[in-house]
């Protein structure tokens, strides 16, 4: 049989089919999307020889991430990769060991990292994008990891069932990857996902949540906050640069009516959570300030096919609530590392080693996801509804389960380590 006749293209509806590719390159793992995850795995990979092309969408990483929190558990996979006195170093960032919720005057720790037994008992507060830079720059110095900067996958190719690589348009042209294996790392909306028809279980989520930054004095105390007012939830944490990172909890597609609104009933809501902010609400003048994110769960049934594999937000999707994000993307790809790396050595990734990567950190995810969704809906979509009426619950004011929380935010069920073997 013919290599046309074997091979299948699928391509989003609005692309266009190519007459001409003008490259195709081959590799043996490709990775898309260039986030936490995909530059993790990519180093770890790189690190130990095996020929690595990370595509990444944008041209640059000069653009707004809104995770900034580090746990302790990712932390830990710094130091086993040996950069975390060069990161810490390098990029500005500053530490909160507190979680903690205020109502009515009453503040509680709702999560105490300053127990944890970790080199690293606290958050790292650190902007996303700035790690990402760095994290790629380390990778830089392998010879055979690759990074193509404003990559849009828009196909995969299939060969008698496998995926077998994708083409990308970049710069107007058509290009090609072949690789024994595909990992999507491309976020939320994962366009691979869509791609691959697979499809996430989505949980319901009474909320949005609506960023922008206000300016902090040098005198506030430090820490991450979620305060709670009549119908109005904040979430607050001091960066590096001076100011207060600021999360508005909204109820999910009032968006649009808060525009109607003006930026002026916005100023106030703010004011009358935290009355100390009355001072400084005029920096936030426009829309454009702001960046809405549309809060969603959810997780694939399935986080692989043959030759595919997705990892991150792209297998399951999570809640901002804790501040895990990033620390479970980073234990996803360690996993994968460590599952993965001699099949690819070997040239022989099957099935089973996919399944392997799933059936190792499944069972994580579905425990923290389960833990939010349970606080979203018994607490914060409560809040939101509440008239000044809301009492924090019994179980909030437990110094125990305020440990507990800390230790399934910081490391979550069974945290990975890396296990294989490189040279620094």
């Amino acid at each position: 049989m013919s290599q046309a006749r074997e091979e299948r293209i699928t391509t989003n509806k609005e692309a266009i089919i190519p007459d001409t590719i003008l490259d195709v390159q081959e590799t043996s793992c490709c990775i898309v999307g260039g986030g936490p995850t995909g530059i993790v795995l990519a180093l770890i990979l790189a690190r130990q020889g095996i020929q690595v092309t990370l595509l990444e969408a944008h041209k640059t990483f000069e653009r707004d991430f809104r995770g900034d929190l580090i746990q302790a558990g990712a932390m830990e996979i710094m130091d086993e990769l040996g950069l975390t006195e060069q990161l810490l170093a390098q990029v500005p960032h500053s530490k909160t060991s507190q979680m903690e919720f205020s109502l009515c005057g009453q503040t509680v720790s709702f999560a105490n990292f300053s127990k944890l037994k970790t080199r690293h008992p606290y958050i790292t507060i650190i902007p996303q994008v700035k790690l990402i830079e760095f994290l790629t720059e380390s990778a830089k110095r392998y010879p055979n990891f690759q990074l193509i900067a404003g990559a849009n996958v828009q196909q995969l190719i299939e060969k008698n069932g496998i995926i077998t690589g994708v083409r990308y348009r970049r710069s107007g042209g058509w290009h090609e990857v072949r690789s024994q294996l595909t990992v999507a790392a491309d976020g939320r909306f994962s366009p691979v996902r869509k791609l691959a028809g697979m499809e996430l279980i989505e949980t319901a989520a009474p909320m949005d949540l609506l960023w922008f930054r206000l300016p902090r004095h040098s005198n506030e105390p430090e820490g991450l906050r979620v305060r709670y007012g009549s119908k109005r939830v904040l979430v607050t944490y001091n960066t590096s640069d001076g100011n207060w990172q600021i999360a508005a909890v909204i109820p999910k597609g009032n968006y649009r009516q808060m525009q109607t609104e003006g930026i002026e009933a916005l100023q106030q809501s703010i004011v009358e959570v935290v009355p100390e902010f009355g001072d400084r609400v005029h920096h936030l003048k426009d829309w454009k300030q702001t960046s809405l994110l549309s809060v969603q769960m959810g997780r694939l049934s399935q986080w692989y096919r043959p030759g595919l594999l997705l990892l991150g937000d792209a297998a399951h999707v999570m809640s901002p609530l804790g501040g895990v994000g990033i620390t479970y993307a980073i234990q996803d790809a360690v996993t994968a590392a460590n599952v993965l790396s001699e099949p690819l050595k070997r040239g022989e990734v099957e099935l089973n080693h996919l399944a392997a990567v799933q059936r190792q950190r499944e069972f994580a995810i579905k425990v923290i996801q389960g833990f939010q969704s349970f606080t979203q809906k018994r607490i914060t979509a409560k809040a939101m509804q509440a008239d000044n009426s809301l009492k924090l619950p019994i179980y909030l004011r437990l110094p125990l389960l305020s440990d507990l929380r800390a230790r399934l935010f910081a490391f979550g069920a069974f945290p990975p380590h890396i296990k294989v073997k490189f040279s620094l």
